[in-house]
């Protein structure tokens, strides 16, 4: 099931990993990708690999994954499009990825794959850096389209956050989730990315690139670099975590899957200061159809990690504060501060390893001073634990500082 979990559970985000053969297919299934998506990486975004090649890996696969393929992208004629589509079908692949141009042309292709959608799985692919018209998805779903993707056609010119920013990416997922589509992001993303898309639930992630051995997405898989995309992107069963025996253990600590020792958990804290960002805020008429400045500063206490090292695992990045903010504000007017304050706090909680938040916004243009809130929200459990163990260093005599 390419949208995520299955019924009664919360939806997961699930892993997309791109192969070119039969080994790399091996490879990222023992890493723990939950879709083998085929594809010739050197023949752009959407590179098709010959339809017998495809066979075979989908043979070899034998139904232990879901397998997608790419069909190529921007087909000058419809017809070329169903033909590409149709082979890849026949090639036993569970879905098939084809990218559409944002104009008449883009649409024309959509309307003509509707007999094909009606047997076979099809997700829609549209470009982060070609302009990308989201009207389609709303006519992919008409055509009977399986899911919506958003990716970047050129690879070498950056990734698909420096072509959309959170705000619209959390658009187009609003968009696939009211048309009932399964949603996709991908676009040379990195490992740092991870953490900043999955508090807006895609329904899975492509990676290429940075599976690949020194990210050059034309080279071979790299097992490690599998295994840390894999352990970013949290996995379910039976609505828990599920951890197998190759994890490494430092991401659930981390972030929260299994319970930590609580007389070891500390913190550390994550910030950010004087943030400044116009708004459309306020409850009076006259702020109503403008902007206003307003800053922000937020204070994030994450439960500190066991291991010094710079490995994305183990990180809480600044950037999903940040990011959080926009996407709020990218959802249109807000009455109060107060309730900006409340949201932009539970967004941060969502993520299992923040202890505590503290939110102070600012309205700046209402008088010659500030005016505004500060409000403070903690995780019940995992504050009792770190204020069990300041009492515990208190009364010992010791001093703890962040």
């Amino acid at each position: 099931m390419i949208a995520g979990a299955g019924e009664g559970t919360a939806r997961m985000t699930l892993m997309l990993a791109s192969v070119t053969d039969p080994a790399e297919a091996e490879a990222v299934w023992a890493g723990g990708a939950d879709i083998i998506d085929l594809k010739d990486p050197a023949n752009g975004a959407l590179g098709a690999l010959d339809p017998a090649l495809a066979a075979t890996i989908v043979r070899q696969v034998a139904k232990r994954k879901p397998v997608s393929a790419a069909a190529g992208a921007l087909f000058a004629d419809p017809d070329a499009g169903v033909e590409a589509v149709a082979k890849m079908a026949a090639a036993g692949c569970d879905y098939v990825k084809i990218g559409f141009s944002s104009d008449q042309t883009g649409a024309d292709g959509v309307r003509a794959l509707a007999p094909i959608a009606a047997r076979t799985k099809l997700v829609g692919v549209l470009f982060a850096d070609k302009t990308p018209d989201l009207e389609l998805v709303a006519l992919m779903a008409a055509q009977g389209f399986a899911g919506a993707m958003l990716d970047t056609a050129a690879k070498n010119a950056g990734r698909l956050l420096d072509h959309m920013d959170v705000a619209a990416l959390n658009g187009f997922i609003g968009r696939c989730n009211a048309h009932g589509l399964a949603s996709g992001l991908a676009g040379s993303l990195e490992p740092p990315d991870i953490p900043r898309l999955l508090p807006m639930r895609p329904g899975y992630l492509g990676f290429r690139g940075s599976l690949c051995q020194g990210r050059t997405r034309e080279a071979a898989i790299d097992a490690g670099a599998v295994r840390m995309i894999r352990d970013l992107i949290p996995q379910a069963q039976s609505g828990r975590a599920a951890v197998d025996a190759g994890a490494d253990l430092r991401f659930f600590f981390g972030r929260g899957y299994i319970a930590a020792n609580e007389r070891a958990i500390e913190t550390d804290r994550v910030f950010v200061h004087d943030l400044i960002m116009p708004c459309f805020i306020g409850a009076y008429d006259y702020e109503r159809g403008m902007k206003q400045n307003v800053r922000f500063n937020v204070d994030v206490d994450v439960r500190r990690s066991n291991h010094h090292s710079d490995d994305m695992r183990d990180i809480f990045s600044y950037d999903v504060v940040i990011d959080a903010i926009k996407i709020l504000l990218g959802q249109g007017h807000v009455e109060l501060v107060e309730t900006l304050a409340r949201e932009l706090a539970d967004s941060v909680l969502r993520h299992p390893e923040v202890v505590r938040v503290c939110v102070r916004i600012e309205k700046l243009d209402i008088i010659p001073g500030r005016v505004g809130v500060e409000i403070r929200r903690e995780r019940a459990s995992e504050a009792a634990a770190v204020d069990q163990l300041a009492t515990g260093f208190a009364s010992a005599g010791g001093k703890r500082s962040h």
